[in-house]
């Protein structure tokens, strides 16, 4: 598929990214935020749903192992920082609700 295929159809006014592997971990990281909280959802107001979060959070440590040893440096280094920071703030997150 080529960039072009990637892009949205023309005469809507938006134009998406390529989709990648870094745009995909971007994606899924702020699905979490926005289940913690810390993004709004489509609708503009912000909630928190730590289930939704924790299965995301899964899914990408599910990628991480999956992807091991077939991942560019750069690719690996996000996938892990993302993982990082985002099972750092659930657990604040989660605390603070508790």
């Amino acid at each position: 598929m080529s960039d072009a295929d990637r892009q949205a159809p023309p005469g809507d006014g938006a134009t998406l990214p390529a989709i990648d592997f870094s745009t995909f971990v971007m994606s899924l990281s702020h699905s979490v935020l926005v289940h913690l909280g810390d993004a709004p959802d489509p609708e503009g107001t912000p909630s928190v749903n730590l289930e939704l979060a924790r299965q995301t959070i899964d899914l990408l440590a599910l990628l991480q192992e999956k992807t091991r040893n077939n991942l560019t440096g750069p690719e690996e280094h996000l996938l892990e920082q993302a993982l990082y920071d985002l099972r750092l703030r659930y657990v604040e997150v989660s605390r603070a609700k508790g």
